[in-house]
């Protein structure tokens, strides 16, 4: 086969290629008219580039490689949330959603390309060790993370449990770079703890929302309400909860709720546009219920809270939640590729959309551990601050506001492993819920 004919069917693969990808990002199903000159025209200024790049860089290149970090670049710059997920990334997100894996346990996120903690998860090594929401990440095992794409940075802080890696981190208020040295463990399935604070009150923690989590809490739920004292109220804490599976937001909510509407997503087409109810339960619970929350409470754990205010069925407690209000999915691609894609947004049952916003508490009580001095900070990340974020509405220009946060300022001790009371005792977000579920059942007399 000759050269010329060789690059010939090469850029025409490419081409398909590239078609396809534009395909996919303009919804699934829009076609591109043969009439689109302007689309072609994109396309071929593309292979011109390509084929530039190929023959003049100054080392040689990989042509796979650069399709897929153009195809990576048009993706992410749609939205914080979309993007082209190569066949580790893709094994990565399905791991996600079992539950279980080795690893250091935080939350991260690309913040104005700085590899960001939006919270570490309760009981790990990370949480452990002390390592805060909104820490920047430069470092991992030496290795600088400046142009680190997301998910090679989860892949390298994954591993096999036991063994040892280091996190340099950068922390507001500290002037030197600070460094962990972690040993990974596998990071707990369990999303689901409670425990009875005082007779007839029950506290129930969910630290992220995981295939089990409903299963979970009714049994929790069980045990609670067949104890010798009926249980008079509940506490749901949702505080940096950074969220999980869809369906499981939707039947924890569904627990508390009966015949109402949970939750509504809409998108730019009718296909992704759903609405989700409420189903009587057995046995109805009616007792009132306080959701706490923070800034560090994101997506499904915003749909619980959100579902639950609107129905007037619980008090939101705490500060305003991380604001991502935004669905994906996610295609399986030929060679173990996966392109997650934002389709919709969801609303409230009201009709709200916390995308960028988040969901604001009934009462603002920001978190101190009583007799403690509190000590604000600035500037805790939320969706709004991510890159291309979506607004709350198509075409919405109002403009982000800047909100204060509290300080992830808490004793480890009281945070990770099984329930204390003593250290919920100590917790004023847990104790003023309390007071508020006691005096609404004196009231209620």
């Amino acid at each position: 086969m000759t050269t010329k004919r060789h690059k010939f069917i090469k850029l025409g693969l490419l081409l398909v290629i590239i078609v396809a990808c534009v395909i996919i990002a303009t919804g699934f199903n829009r076609k591109i008219a043969a009439s689109n000159n302007e689309t072609y025209k994109s396309l071929k200024t593309f292979t011109d580039v390509l084929e530039i790049v190929e023959k003049n860089y100054v080392d040689e290149v990989d042509t796979k490689d650069l399709i897929n970090k153009a195809i990576q670049g048009m993706v992410h710059g749609l939205d914080p949330h979309s993007a082209l997920l190569p066949p580790e990334a893709f094994d990565e997100l399905q791991i996600d959603t079992k539950g279980e894996f080795g690893g250091i346990g935080i939350v991260i996120t690309m913040q104005k390309g700085i590899l960001t903690v939006i919270s570490p998860i309760e009981g790990t090594p990370a949480f452990k060790a002390g390592i805060e929401a909104q820490d920047k990440i430069i470092k991992v095992d030496g290795e600088s993370t400046q142009d680190m794409k997301l998910w090679e940075a989860v892949k390298k802080m994954r591993g096999p449990k036991g063994k040892e890696v280091i996190i340099t981190v950068v922390r507001k208020g500290v002037p030197k770079p600070i460094e962990f040295k972690l040993i990974r463990d596998i990071i707990p399935v369990e999303s689901v703890r409670s425990i009875v604070l005082k007779p007839g009150y029950g506290y129930i923690r969910i630290t992220n929302f995981q295939a089990n989590t409903e299963t979970d809490i009714l049994t929790e739920l069980k045990k609670m309400e067949s104890g010798k004292v009926a249980l008079k109220g509940l506490i749901l804490d949702l505080r940096n909860n950074p969220g999980g599976l869809l369906d499981q937001a939707i039947k924890v909510s569904d627990i508390f709720l009966e015949n109402v509407k949970i939750l509504s997503i809409k998108g730019r087409y009718k296909k992704n546009n759903k609405v989700f109810k409420g189903t009587p339960n057995t046995p109805a619970r009616t007792y009132p219920i306080v959701v706490l929350i923070n800034s560090g409470s994101a997506s499904a754990s915003e749909i619980v809270a959100g579902a639950l205010q609107d129905n007037h069925r619980a008090l939101i407690l705490g500060t305003t939640s991380f604001g991502k209000g935004s669905v994906q999915t996610v295609e399986e691609l030929p060679e173990g590729y996966g392109l997650k894609l934002t389709i919709a947004r969801y609303y409230t049952p009201n009709g709200r959309s916390i995308q960028a916003k988040g969901i604001e508490p009934d009462i603002v009580i920001k978190h101190k551990i009583i007799e403690e001095d509190e000590e604000n900070d600035d500037g805790v990340i939320t969706e709004a601050d991510l890159k291309n974020h979506l607004e709350a509405e198509p075409d919405a220009s109002d403009k982000k506001e800047t909100r204060t946060s509290d300080k992830k300022k808490r004793s480890v001790a009281s945070k990770y492993g099984k329930l204390q009371l003593d250290n919920l005792n100590a917790d004023y977000q847990v104790m003023r819920s309390l007071e508020i579920l006691i005096s609404y059942n004196i009231f209620k007399k």
